[in-house]
């Protein structure tokens, strides 16, 4: 029998053609999932370097508000590590140690302005300096802070600032929340400032809404009183010296003879409901996207 060349040539090419499919295709296979560990590495990678970022920027933006408030000694570095954040102590730092901060400010702008430092303490006894007999001033409450030694006498002269100084003034004069006890018993002693005493003295179910602020609230009251001339005009004056804000919104007098008024009023006082922090979540996916 004749052997063909041509039909062995045909089969090893044939053959040779398959190997090299097989060959092909494994390389393709072994590219594909060296593609796919890579790009699952890379994608791990990117993760978790946003991860990281956002950490960093938590980190960042947490202590530039420690700073801007001034509550702790300013940090070593750019951030407050967790050893600075453990020593930080309020009660020993003043405010002389954390300049251009929220709390200096407070404390040279709003705590020693002397309009405000007028404003009598008179319900509280430990105002009264045993020294000069008068209320403390702003720059004896400094000094008795300055020369304080030790964290509880401190936190007691810190106090002291608190309840004296003009910034116990500013809550007396915007409270955190609506009372409308306080603000009555505010206008009562107004009254009695003034020499008169109300016929009437009552809150109304007004709208309490303010229009000056997202978070600043109205409390309105309603008042009668019937004196003579110059009660009426002292107890405006005693209502305009008030530190607690009073807007008359609406006014009605009568005259009841030739030396007694009817004087009828609606007013308003405020109260400003405090700022809330709110922590917001910042999802990171792991394809890179943000949410």
């Amino acid at each position: 029998m004749v052997k063909d060349p041509a039909g062995g040539k045909r089969a090893k090419i044939s053959q040779a053609q398959q190997y090299m499919i097989l060959a092909v295709f494994g390389a393709a296979v072994f590219l594909g999932a060296a593609i796919a560990v890579v790009g699952s590495s890379i994608n791990k990678i990117s993760f978790s370097a946003n991860v990281i970022v956002a950490q960093d920027q938590a980190i960042v933006g947490f202590s530039d508000t420690i700073k801007n408030i001034g509550i702790c000694q300013k940090p070593a570095g750019k951030v407050y590590t967790d050893d600075e954040l453990k020593k930080c102590s309020p009660n020993n730092i003043s405010a002389n140690s954390v300049p251009g901060t929220l709390r200096s400010d407070i404390i040279e702008k709003i705590a020693s302005n002397e309009a405000l430092l007028s404003v009598p303490n008179e319900n509280n006894d430990s105002c009264i300096n045993p020294e000069t007999k008068k209320n403390y001033t702003y720059a004896e409450l400094e000094e008795n802070y300055d020369s304080a030694e030790g964290e509880e006498a401190l936190a007691k002269a810190s106090d002291l600032i608190k309840a004296c100084s003009a910034l116990r003034i500013i809550p007396d004069a915007i409270p955190a929340y609506k009372n409308e006890e306080a603000l009555l018993a505010s206008v009562d002693k107004i009254f009695r400032d003034s020499g008169t005493e109300p016929e009437s003295l009552s809150p109304t179910d007004d709208a309490t809404w303010a229009p000056f602020g997202t978070n600043l609230y109205a409390i309105t009251v309603r008042l009668t009183i019937q004196h003579g001339i110059e009660q009426i005009n002292s107890l405006l004056s005693s209502a305009e010296r008030s530190i607690r804000n009073l807007d008359i919104k609406q006014a009605t007098i009568e005259w009841r003879s030739h030396s007694t008024i009817n004087f009828q009023a609606g007013a308003s006082a405020y109260y400003m409901d405090p700022a809330k922090l709110i922590i917001t979540d910042k999802t990171i996916q792991p394809s890179g996207g943000k949410k």
